[in-house]
């Protein structure tokens, strides 16, 4: 394809600046500036910002959309590719290892998301970053940096803390899966995961639920409900300051959502 800025074709760049055939779907490696994404792919970064660490490759877009084909609606690739995006501009503004950043935004949901795998989904940040591993190793990537991966994706999970984000990496995938859950994507997804797991989409909750967080034994969790336990609390969760900011707008419009839900639901509206 003909690069518009310079009239002749477009071509890719291996480490040290040599010229290999282009790949369309290769994602960029570490640089300040990637394209935005098109048609399923990243435009490629230019020749300055496209030298890749000697002898590791990112996995392409073709690769890790496969590793999604199954998931269920709220973990799928369209919402890895939002967290991959949002992860990226959280890394230049915090300053974080971009390839590390990318990796990990990849690969953090890519087992343990399928439709209906129930509770395996309980422990997908852990076999997540098994795969992860087997896939970056087998992309030349060393040790250290597949272990750097490999944290980001155990620490990311919100109903897990027992390993908390110790890295900036770790903290950006954390913060940039959980800005994913807020503003009108969060109430889309909260709306998407209830339907998914044949749960109401409101129910006015328990006195129970509202002190401790516990259900009552027939109480069901209704998106409302994930709302009051886990979205309300996330911006006191996130580390970045960068994300911090975000999640205040975000939070605002998800709070007026659920309000207005409730009030349509109740006939108030």
């Amino acid at each position: 394809m003909a690069d518009p800025r310079r009239g002749r074709p477009n071509r890719a760049w291996r480490p040290g600046g040599a010229l290999q055939r282009p790949h369309p779907h290769r994602l960029p490696p570490s640089s300040r500036r990637a394209g935005p994404l098109l048609a399923g792919g990243l435009l490629p970064p230019s020749p300055a910002s496209a030298r890749r660490r000697k002898g590791s490759m990112m996995p392409t877009i073709e690769q890790a959309r496969r590793w999604y084909e199954t998931a269920e609606p709220a973990h799928d690739f369209e919402h890895v590719l939002r967290v991959y995006r949002m992860a990226e501009r959280l890394a230049r503004a915090e300053g974080a290892d971009l390839e590390i950043v990318r990796a990990a935004a990849l690969l953090h949901d890519a087992r343990g998301a399928e439709s209906g795998s129930g509770s395996a989904r309980e422990a997908h940040h852990l076999v997540s970053a098994e795969f992860a591993a087997e896939v970056l190793e087998a992309e030349g990537w060393s040790r250290a940096r597949v272990q750097a991966v490999q944290h980001c994706i155990r620490a990311h999970r919100f109903r897990d803390d027992s390993e908390e984000p110790r890295t900036l990496e770790a903290k950006v995938l954390f913060d940039a899966d959980k800005l994913d859950a807020l503003g009108a994507i969060g109430a889309a997804r909260a709306i998407a995961y209830a339907s998914q797991n044949g749960q109401p989409w409101y129910t006015p909750p328990s006195e129970r639920f509202l002190q401790t967080g516990q259900k009552e034994p027939d109480e069901p969790h209704s998106a409302y409900h994930e709302y009051l336990f886990k979205l309300r609390h996330l911006r006191e969760r996130l580390f970045t300051k960068t994300a911090q900011a975000i999640a205040e707008e975000r939070l605002r419009y998800l709070s007026d959502f659920f309000e207005r839900l409730i009030a349509e639901w109740e006939g108030r509206r």
